[in-house]
């Protein structure tokens, strides 16, 4: 009987410690977000001294799960730049960052490890509109694609290779 017990008890260690690390669940359940662009509720009138310049822009596309959306880089005429997702998905899953990547695409989980990445921050939802300020001193010209990392498992989701504008 009390071996019984004890790999009742084993069992049940396991299962919980895989659902912890897995996060099962998560990948039938999406988190929305909606979040405005910024500026548009406060600007009453819209002109060239007001309006953010696209400098980069590109679409998601998968690696180890399904993505799609576009990512946009945008500044604002006080400097403060902004990366903007929209029409964004992609499967959700635990731990998931946003990171800019130092290559032109990373179309595997090397590419991001190897070419050097600076994190956002935590992805906010795994579907909808939403924004990351960027630091004021990144070089935007060494990060050239937007990576949804997993850092529990060190997986790329999805990326999105970002081309410069010329306006």
């Amino acid at each position: 009987m009390q071996r019984r017990t004890l790999v009742i008890t084993l069992g049940i260690v396991i299962v919980a410690i895989g659902w912890y690390l897995f996060r099962p669940e998560l990948l039938f359940v999406n988190r929305s977000v909606n979040e405005e662009f910024p500026g548009r509720a406060s600007a009453q009138k819209v002109s060239p001294a007001t309006t953010p310049v696209v400098l980069s822009e590109g679409r998601f596309h998968g690696v180890a799960h399904e993505g799609s959306g576009v990512a946009t880089l945008y500044q604002f005429p006080d400097g403060k730049r902004v990366l903007r997702f929209t029409d964004f998905a992609t499967s959700n899953g635990p731990d998931l960052f946003v990171y800019l990547v130092a290559a032109d695409d990373a179309r595997d989980n090397a590419t991001v490890k190897r070419a050097g990445f600076i994190s956002l921050g935590t992805l906010k939802g795994n579907v909808g509109e939403q924004n990351y300020n960027l630091p004021p001193d990144l070089d935007l010209t060494k990060y050239r694609s937007v990576s949804i990392w997993c850092r529990r498992f060190g997986v790329n989701f999805a990326t999105a290779p970002i081309a410069p504008q010329h306006n």
